[in-house]
């Protein structure tokens, strides 16, 4: 089926096999960029960031500049039409006037999936509120795909906050899509993945899932250790973040425990999760990852655009 036309909302939007249609065309954009400067000419990105981003939104814009096309939109919603009171479904419905695909990130979850009810152009979730982040999603199983050489039989453990972490909750769902993907829950029991997230992926996909709050006990189990960071901005009390903003903090000395070929991935930003003397351990992708986000949303907007993506390399 073609991607042409589609949405992205959730990361399981797309079967498996559209999945792999997306990576290996980001696989060969990553290879040989400037073979694609030239496939979206005459295209517009609209970009609508109700809420703060860097990597998400630079990276888009960096995406569709890259394969020749433009950008428009907002990255403060104070500055738009939104301050006046104007809704998204009469937001949406003028973009859909003068882009050729958009990209919506919301705090509020479900906002990008009532946009694409009433857009005439496909909808790029960028992040709405706790909820989903399907292209950080894409970007992570790229990064995993490319130094593992496989999604299957992949043993993760997520560490950090995982009660508000969308992009925790859009890759253990779209992984649990994977044979033999297996799950660490590291969390303190405040930040816990939400139970009925949890329920779901026992009960659709039966995949083996293990809780603890103990780093150490388990970093030697694992093919990836995803970090993330406790996120302020989800807490409505301080003195709660306060309380558990330093819950895990990885060390170099720390890795000395993990396999040689273990990957340490993080969506970025970073506060103190990660010190900067893993930086130049050779198991921290993280910025190769960030870095993947752009080849995997060139592919992504290529396919959705129905661009021809059959250049000839240089």
């Amino acid at each position: 089926m073609s991607l042409k036309g589609r949405h992205l909302i959730d990361p399981n939007d797309f079967s498996l096999s559209e999945l792999d249609e997306i990576f290996n065309l980001a696989d060969r954009m990553a290879d040989d960029r400037d073979s694609f400067g030239n496939i979206c000419n005459g295209k517009i990105l609209g970009t609508l960031f109700y809420e703060p981003s860097t990597r998400t939104r630079l990276s888009f814009e960096s995406a569709m500049l890259r394969m020749g096309g433009k950008v428009l939109g907002f990255s403060d919603a104070s500055t738009s039409s939104v301050s006046k009171g104007e809704s998204i479904a009469d937001t949406i419905r003028v973009l859909s006037s003068y882009a050729d695909v958009v990209v919506m990130r919301h705090p509020k979850e479900g906002a990008p999936k009532l946009a694409s009810e009433y857009s005439l152009i496909p909808v790029i979730n960028g992040g709405d509120g706790g909820h989903q982040h399907p292209t950080q999603t894409l970007t992570d199983l790229l990064t995993i795909r490319r130094y593992k050489g496989t999604l299957d039989n992949q043993t993760i453990a997520f560490c950090g906050d995982l009660k508000f972490g969308r992009t925790v909750h859009s890759l253990i769902s779209a992984m649990s899509r994977y044979k033999g993907s297996k799950f660490v829950l590291v969390s303190p029991a405040e930040l816990r993945l939400p139970e009925h997230l949890k329920s779901s992926l026992l009960e659709k996909y039966n995949v083996g899932i293990y809780e603890t709050e103990n780093l150490e006990e388990v970093i030697k189990q694992v093919d990836v250790l995803y970090m993330t960071r406790i996120q302020k901005e989800r807490f409505f009390n301080e003195a709660d973040y306060m309380r558990l903003k330093d819950s895990y903090i990885l060390s170099r000395s720390k890795l000395k425990e993990s396999r040689e070929d273990m990957l340490v991935m993080h969506p970025l930003p970073r506060v103190n999760e990660i010190s900067y003397d893993v930086d130049d351990d050779k198991r921290a992708v993280y910025f190769k990852q960030a870095e993947f986000g752009i080849y995997v949303r060139m592919a992504l907007m290529a396919l959705l655009l129905g661009v021809d993506v059959h250049v000839n390399r240089k």
